[in-house]
């Protein structure tokens, strides 16, 4: 649980985080969202199986076509990690 002593110890998602706040956070990166020649790029494809936020978005992509569905998982990635980020008041460690 988040609000336990031993916290510290733990890893938790966007979900057990959300409208708490912590002194520290630490956010683990990984491969739905990258630094490329200079561009943040995001790949919804890389997102964990289990990650319910995207979970509609390849019929989105087969109706309304993949350029659409990459922007509003675009969108979802980038929100996802800056709750994540800003959960810290003292600071956050990438």
């Amino acid at each position: 649980m988040a609000i336990d002593k031993n916290s510290i110890n733990e890893i938790g998602c966007i979900h057990t985080c959300q409208g708490l706040e912590f002194d520290y956070v630490g956010v683990i990166i990984v491969d739905d969202m990258k630094y490329v020649d200079g561009h943040i790029v995001t790949d919804y494809t890389k997102r964990a199986s289990t990650d319910n936020s995207l979970k509609r978005i390849k019929k989105i992509a087969n109706e309304q076509g993949e350029e659409v569905a990459q922007k509003i998982a675009e969108n979802i990635i980038k929100n996802t990690y800056r709750t994540l980020m800003t959960r810290g008041m003292k600071g956050c460690y990438v």
